[in-house]
């Protein structure tokens, strides 16, 4: 049957991706043009749509079904056999359809605005690259293998960041994306070695069976789950290695929709799949509390701040995925990936708006727009239905995750709710400050004569909010071998008593705020001291890339400039002064040279005795006494 051929041949999908890449490779090297770069548009989107229908029908056979697993031998050699295993569960089923769903609605998006670019071949064969990579994660059950394709992401990722390198700053962007997150990989590696060495076994399958049979030192346990905690902080951009998110936003808008979507998603996945290691340690644990607990409460007082369109929801992006590290820091696995999954629909949706606002304005500051809602009604709407949806004030997709974590049996502390609340208000502060900059108010010089986007543009935007619109009416019951729902998990009490009105009434009051405050558009900054230092405390991410340049940079370049001494002046010296001293004593001895043998006979008996001196100098008083009384017997 065709069903299960397809199911089979799941493997298929990541390299639909990977095709569409080598396809484009004659366009983007310039070995055709007449043609023009659309045929790369339109193949491209083609394998991206036949990803999406053949995981389509694959879901619909294992939705309800337990996971299951396809195993491909690849290298046994000795004790050593490495094998690649794909992991068929309605979970990694189901973050191959956002990923490919997604991509294919950014791929046609990217048809209409990357129109008039003129390297759009090579950016549609990057964003092939970039998801297989994605798809590839979503359905590997196998720890090499996902650090492989792991660092395939990061490599697509800062070459669509560095899309356009003739820009300096487009440059440094994707120089500092490419190293913070090479900071966190490497550290992973390193876990992912010590976990094997550890007889964990090379498959995600493996890791809940091994944590409960384990018994490390409680050292080792924390140590080995830090480590693993590394490559989803960088990847998912939390502190302390959050400010590449921001930066990358020098790239492509439609890069930017799967950079905030996908991407981050498809770290904090993974970080969701080492879940049961993290159970063995409580440092760990208290260790993804703490990282997500300061990077939402952070991440969400920058945004308010920004100006930058794009820099204020990718802040936004890192605080929301805050809330999924501290959800898989509790253990409550389902939570985190029902956050992620309400998160990537909503801020897709967001992205997808303000990059028609972007292309319309040909401008990202805020400051300079307004008075949109008029001339873009679609762009509007798609706005407001992603910020509903980011907010638990309507019944939409945060709604509906937080009913969830309140009433489904979760044990969810007093600093969680608090915390709740705060991320909760303040985004619905900065999310209502961004709408009334941009589409409220005033039309401004940029935004007088703006058109609504080409169909090409409006067609993914309004799917999208479709899709956001009727995510509430999706059953989120996930079927995982990672951590089972609890018995509670049927909608009972609340543990924080009346907490979903509460956080009702803390968006409505995040609301309130956000359009009483007043928008400053001609004088950006306050002249009140206080008020200004503040600002800039929050525009300026804490000032943390000064603390860094101050500290870990300070100390890369002190430490290199020390090591360079060393190099320059003792090794090259002592190795210059050997040299130099055999230069000249050859020089010098030439001129002694008269070409008599008895001369150099002399010469070799004096070498020898200066030779046998030096050796034989400690023990000379000794060997004097003997010949002396060897001669006078």
């Amino acid at each position: 049957m065709l069903s299960q051929f397809l199911f089979e041949h799941i493997w298929w999908i990541p390299f639909f991706g990977l095709l569409g890449a080598l396809f484009s490779l004659p366009w983007s090297m310039g070995l055709i043009r007449r043609s023009g770069p659309r045929p790369v548009a339109y193949f491209n989107i083609l394998m991206t749509f036949l990803s999406c229908l053949h995981g389509t029908i694959v879901f619909q056979q294992v939705l309800g079904q337990p996971p299951q697993q396809l195993v491909y031998e690849w290298l046994q050699v000795a004790d050593l056999n490495l094998t690649f295993a794909i992991e068929i569960s309605p979970v990694s089923i189901g973050a191959l359809e956002l990923v490919t769903f997604l991509s294919l609605l950014t791929q046609v998006f990217a048809i209409g605005y990357m129109d008039k670019d003129w390297s759009v071949a090579r950016f549609f064969g990057l964003m092939g690259f970039f998801e297989g990579a994605l798809a590839g994660i979503a359905i590997s059950d196998s720890l090499i293998l996902s650090y492989a394709l792991l660092e395939m992401l990061t490599f697509s990722s800062y070459l669509l960041v560095g899309f356009w390198y003739a820009q300096p700053l487009v440059v440094t962007a994707a120089r500092d994306a490419f190293l913070t997150k090479r900071v966190g990989d490497i550290i992973l590696l390193m876990g992912l070695v010590a976990l094997t060495s550890y007889g964990a076994g090379l498959t995600f399958s493996d890791l809940r069976a091994w944590s409960e049979s384990t018994s490390l030192p409680p050292l080792t346990d924390a140590l080995l789950g830090l480590a693993l905690i590394a490559g989803p902080t960088g990847n998912c951009a939390q502190f302390p290695l959050n400010l590449w998110l921001d930066e990358a936003m020098e790239g492509p808008n439609p890069a930017g929709i799967m950079r905030n979507t996908a991407v981050v998603s498809i770290g904090a996945y993974f970080l969701i799949k080492l879940q049961p290691i993290f159970s063995l340690s409580l440092i760990a644990s208290d260790t993804l509390l703490i990282i997500g607990g300061v990077t939402a409460v952070g991440a969400s007082l920058i945004s308010i701040a920004q100006v930058d369109i794009k820099r204020a929801l990718s802040h936004s992006t890192s605080a929301y995925l805050g809330l999924v590290f501290i959800a898989v820091g509790l253990g409550h696995v389902n939570i985190a990936l029902s956050l992620l999954l309400a998160h990537a629909i909503a801020k897709a949706l967001l992205f997808f708006s303000i990059s028609s606002v972007i292309l319309g304005t040909n401008s990202q500051d805020m400051t300079e727009m307004g008075g949109l809602w008029s001339r873009l009604p679609a762009t509007t709407t798609a706005f407001i239905v992603g910020a509903g949806s980011l907010v638990v004030i309507l019944p939409m997709g945060f709604f509906r995750m937080m009913q969830q974590w309140l009433t489904g049996g979760w044990n969810m502390p007093v600093w969680l709710f608090v915390l709740l609340l705060f991320v909760n208000t303040t985004s619905a502060i900065s999310l209502t400050r961004i709408f009334r900059l941009i589409f409220l108010g005033q039309r401004q010089e940029k935004t007088r004569r703006v058109p609504e986007v080409p169909w090409l543009m409006a067609v993914p935007m309004v799917t999208m909010t479709i899709a956001v619109l009727a995510f509430p009416l999706m059953p989120l019951k996930w079927s995982l071998w990672l951590n089972p729902i609890p018995s509670a998990a049927v909608f009972s009490e609340s543990s924080i008593p009346y907490g979903l009105p509460i956080l009702v009434a803390s968006g409505v009051i995040g609301v309130v705020l956000g359009s009483v405050f007043e928008l400053r558009r001609s004088l950006s900054r306050p002249t009140q001291f206080f008020l200004r230092f503040f600002q800039d405390l929050l525009a300026y991410d804490f000032y943390i890339e000064r603390v860094y340049e101050f500290t870990v940079v300070a100390v890369v370049r002190l430490s290199s400039e020390f090591t360079t001494y060393l190099d320059k002046y003792v090794v090259d010296g002592i190795i210059n002064f050997v040299g130099k001293a055999t230069l000249l004593s050859g020089q010098g001895l030439k001129y002694g040279v008269s070409g008599q043998s008895q001369s150099y006979l002399l010469t070799i008996i004096v070498g020898i005795s200066a030779i046998l001196w030096l050796l034989l100098r400690d023990d000379w008083s000794t060997i004097v006494g003997y010949w002396s009384a060897l001669i006078s017997q």
